[in-house]
């Protein structure tokens, strides 16, 4: 028998899910102009504030590893990303944007503006940031380790 939380909470659950599918259509048609993916862009707008390793990437983004080590792949084949000699681990190399990726980026940036002023006035002030607390609380209590 489940507790009433625990059932709200597996409905946040299918709600975030649900809102994910939609972020990442509306993103991929925000970048299908500019030749990316959501998944792309996602990789692209980390790098923008400085060069990371695809580790830092997935991390920070909560991916799995494999998945952004592909998109980057992908991004290296097509000139969005350089790489450049990382000092902590020879191994990792950091990634950088190209001035191809740059471009894409401030392109993109006018678009997302323009649809973020559009969905952001379908809900309140008040709600968005309600629901900003509360997912960055949810991601900081599902990444504590729990016994099975």
């Amino acid at each position: 028998m489940w507790s009433p939380r625990a059932e709200t909470f597996t409905r946040v659950i299918d709600a975030v899910f649900a809102c994910n599918g939609g972020f990442l259509a509306a993103g991929d048609a925000l970048t299908e102009p500019v030749g990316l993916t959501a998944a792309q862009w996602q990789v692209l707008g980390f790098l923008e504030h400085g060069p990371a390793t695809t580790a830092d990437v997935a991390r920070r983004r909560g991916l799995r590893r494999q998945s952004v080590q592909e998109t980057v792949n992908r991004l290296l084949r097509n000139g969005m990303l350089d790489r450049l000699p990382n000092p902590a681990d020879a191994r990792a190399p950091l990634l950088t944007l190209t001035r191809r990726a740059k471009e894409a980026l401030r392109e993109l940036g006018v678009a997302q503006v323009e649809w973020a002023e559009d969905v952001a006035a379908e809900v309140s002030q008040e709600d968005l940031e309600t629901t900003l607390r509360t997912l960055r609380r949810l991601r900081e209590v599902v990444a504590q380790p729990r016994l099975s």
